[in-house]
């Protein structure tokens, strides 16, 4: 039996030890390199694209030879007016491409030695910057479909006469959401978040392409679906795969975002539920990627993406997620 990949040597290619240990100026030439990556490294200015610049050693800054605009390694990316040294963020970076189920900034904030509000909003914008990479993206072929429900838990009374039937909405406290997952066999997955299954289905129609075959289970939320598409339908109290219908890998999906919530983070407030399921998404579409390469992709992603609406200021409270009070 050939050995799985997660275990082979392939895929470790990254030493958290060997990031620790950079210098200063190792981890900022680093970030050069990743940012730059197309230029080999060579700065341009992010305003005009201008080659020509000095170089400003003392505060480590470029000024275009064009627009005299000066410019960091991290200008104009989602770790703009950063605080700590770039080699905690290349630490940050590591640590969390580690993580399989995830991992909490708890954890995160004791790894680094900061306070939990710099490990939270820093892991966010991580979430944020991968999350990006799917934001417009589109499925098509055979496509599995299904939800899954997410917070709000009701705590049941101590006396068994007095527990309500937490099925009911006049018995739930209006918190819960359901998040729905889109998974190309073997592609991408795509996540969304909303009240009801029901609710996803004009957002599945735009994200899969016409003609591809969608299979989906017995939920009364997806009986739309056959007005659009080809639609296999599963009922899972009767099998899990019967007459070429199956949602394994959605479900496969769900299964290691439930070990997220309930193995690492524990509880997922509804506004960044999205946040969170778009995370595991990215995770399980490069599950077969070392976690050098996985480490690459969220330095290149984050370096990539503009300075976060969501997540620059958010403990000023000059901004919220969707959703938060």
């Amino acid at each position: 039996m050939a050995q799985h990949f997660l275990l082979s040597r392939a895929a470790r290619s990254l030493s958290l030890a060997q990031v620790a240990r950079m210098t200063d100026e190792a981890a900022w030439e680093t970030f050069k390199a990743i940012r730059w990556a197309e230029t080999d490294g060579a700065p341009f200015c992010p305003r005009c694209g201008c080659l020509k610049h000095s170089f400003i050693a003392t505060r480590k800054l470029f000024k275009c030879a064009g627009c005299r605009h000066q410019y960091s390694v991290t200008s104009g990316t989602i770790f703009a007016s950063r605080k700590l040294p770039i080699r905690d963020h290349l630490l940050a970076i590591a640590i969390f491409s580690n993580g399989a189920k995830g991992h909490s900034a708890l954890q995160l904030s004791r790894d680094l030695n900061v306070q939990y509000r710099t490990a939270f909003v820093m892991a966010h914008k991580l979430r944020e910057a991968v999350a990006a990479e799917t934001a417009d993206a589109t499925v098509s072929g055979t496509v599995e479909v299904d939800g899954a429900y997410f917070g709000g838990h009701v705590r049941p009374e101590n006396m068994k006469a007095d527990r309500r039937d937490r099925r009911l909405a006049e018995n739930q406290t209006g918190k819960r959401r359901v998040v729905v997952v889109i998974r190309e066999r073997k592609g991408k997955a795509l996540t969304f978040t909303f009240r009801t299954e029901a609710e996803s289905v004009e957002t599945i129609e735009a994200r899969v392409a016409s003609g591809s075959v969608v299979h989906a289970d017995e939920a009364k939320g997806w009986d739309r679906l056959h007005k659009s598409f080809k639609t296999h339908r599963i009922n899972h109290q009767v099998a899990y795969s019967a007459d070429e219908a199956c949602t394994n890998q959605a479900e496969s999906f769900f299964s290691r975002l439930r070990r997220s919530e309930m193995g690492v983070h524990h509880h997922i407030a509804g506004p960044y539920l999205a946040a969170y399921a778009a995370e595991m998404a990215w995770r399980e579409n490069y599950r077969r990627v070392s976690n050098g390469g996985q480490y690459q992709m969220i330095a290149g992603a984050s370096l990539r993406h503009p300075p976060s609406h969501v997540w620059k200021g958010y403990w000023q409270r000059h901004h919220l997620p969707k959703g938060a009070a």
